[in-house]
């Protein structure tokens, strides 16, 4: 009797311990899992400061529902320097873009995220405004700039770019965007006023620094449907671009 009372007990405790184990959620490689400490929210994005295994990270996903203390999955995503929310009035030291965030581990295989410098407009509204994948905005800015000795503009380059295409041009405008360190190479947003079937913004890789608001002659190679992978795709792309004093 009393060795029928240790099996038992023994069958129990082993019975509970792989209970146990198995109710542990596995997360799949290059998850992340992280607590939600603050949430902001702006007409296109949700900003999330999380944490994990006690670091700090600010996460930005299109518009959803987030609270404190919920807890969420992600993959991927695409790091930001510096990057400066306009509709928030402040500038983050390091931002994460995604697609999504799960509140499950096991949410399958992740659709790459759409490139937050994206140059192909998705739609035009009538405020002006031209709407990007994943929600990114980029405003058409008041700029009149002329086009520089020996330069076109950008409507010239948009409405021709098979003619353009790996050729080295010159291009004068407004620095409207910009951003370092990313993939190796700082990126510019330029405006000159002009634009070609609602599309007035062009991207190019530069390894000089600028500031936003400066107006400047840029001349590099034009590439056309340029894609570096994980989303940044670009119809036209002016490559090695240098500033031309």
């Amino acid at each position: 009797m009393k060795n029928a009372v240790l099996v038992s007990l023994f069958i129990l405790i082993f019975t509970s311990c792989q209970t146990g184990q198995n109710s542990q959620v596995q997360i799949p490689e290059g998850v992340h899992k992280v607590i939600v400490k603050e949430a902001l929210q702006t007409s296109a994005y949700t900003y999330l400061l999380v944490t994990e295994n006690e670091t700090e990270n600010w996460l930005a996903i299109p518009k959803m529902e987030a609270n404190v203390g919920e807890t969420y999955y992600y993959r991927n995503g695409f790091k930001m320097t510096n990057f400066e929310s306009k509709e928030l009035g402040r500038k983050f030291e390091s931002v994460y873009f995604l697609e999504s965030v799960s509140r499950s581990s096991d949410f399958g295989t992740p659709q790459p995220m759409a490139n937050p410098h994206a140059s192909m407009p998705l739609a035009s509204d009538s405020s002006g405004q031209t709407r990007y994948s994943a929600q990114v905005i980029v405003e058409k800015e008041e700029v009149n700039v002329q086009p520089a000795e020996q330069g076109i503009t950008i409507a010239d380059l948009l409405g021709n770019k098979e003619k353009y295409a790996g050729k080295t041009i010159r291009i004068k405008g407004k620095v409207t965007k910009f951003n370092s360190k990313i993939m190796g190479r700082n990126w510019i947003h330029l405006q000159d006023g002009t634009e070609y079937q609602g599309k007035f913004d062009l991207t190019a890789t530069t390894e000089i620094e600028t500031t936003v608001g400066e107006t400047i002659v840029l001349e590099g190679k034009v590439t056309l449907d340029k894609d570096f992978g994980y989303g940044y795709s670009y119809e036209v792309l002016l490559e090695d671009s240098k500033i031309i004093k």
